[in-house]
């Protein structure tokens, strides 16, 4: 039987949300890092772009394996060695770091993302079981820098920023993040106490720091476009995997 969907420009923006120059260019980074393997095997019943095609419509429609197979005219067993193969290669590292512009701004910020695999998720704050997946963005870019592995979704943002790898990835650079993050030396608003009101220039302070981190709450509302990211059926390292793509096809599709 044969598969609807090719990677021809209708079904590339409608089901993934890239046009199809972008989706061109997510291609050929998945083809500079293996995408077509090493060769000598059994070969793909698909080509790569169809294939990438599979993955991105993947996280773009949170579809089932069984319901992606007839889309592409493949079993739902070659859909998901597909997605295994090549989730890997679309978790590219989202964005380099400036290396020269010292007076760059990033925000961080969590999000919670409901998942299936009990080893990642935990019940939390908004009644499901979920992941805490912390995200930095370039605050005038928009585009995302960094991300961490997801962490339990009852742990609190400072303790998962702690424990993760972006610290280290954001030395020396200006953070600013919400109140959560009181104590952690990032830059987060000024924290009002009881019997002691806030001066004028503080409220005027916090009020541009909301306006400017509200940027980070746009960016995962644009990344959860892509409904991975609002119920993750993946076990293991596939949440992890599913961020970091989305981050990279968030990215070429704000920048091309």
């Amino acid at each position: 039987m044969g598969g609807v969907l090719r990677a021809e420009p209708v079904w590339v923006e409608t089901f993934t949300g890239l046009r199809m120059d972008r989706f061109v260019k997510l291609v050929k980074l998945v083809r500079e890092w293996g995408g077509n393997g090493p060769g000598g095997g059994r070969p793909w019943c698909l080509p790569l772009t169809d294939r990438v095609l599979l993955v991105a419509v993947y996280y773009r429609t949170n579809l089932t394996m069984r319901q992606l197979a007839p889309l592409f005219g493949v079993s739902a067993a070659t859909v998901c060695r597909v997605i295994q193969r090549l989730r890997p290669l679309l978790a590219l590292e989202p964005a380099p770091r400036p290396v020269t512009d010292t007076d760059r701004l990033w925000i961080v910020d969590g999000t919670l993302v409901p998942v299936r695999d009990r080893k990642v998720g935990a019940s939390s704050r908004n009644y499901r079981f979920s992941a805490n997946v912390q995200v930095i963005i370039d605050a005038d870019t928009r585009l995302v820098v960094a991300s961490a592995r997801p962490a339990p979704g009852n742990k609190a943002d400072a303790h998962v920023w702690r424990e993760s790898d972006l610290p280290a990835a954001a030395a020396g650079t200006t953070v600013i993040a919400d109140g959560a993050y009181l104590g952690t030396g990032l830059t987060v608003p000024h924290r009002r106490r009881a019997g002691r009101p806030l001066l004028r220039g503080q409220e005027e302070d916090n009020a541009e720091h909301r306006r400017v981190r509200a940027r980070v709450e746009h960016t995962f509302a644009r990344m959860k476009n892509w409904k991975i990211l609002r119920d993750c059926r993946q076990k293991g390292d596939g949440l992890h995997h599913a961020v970091q793509a989305v981050a990279t096809m968030h990215n070429i599709a704000i920048t091309g």
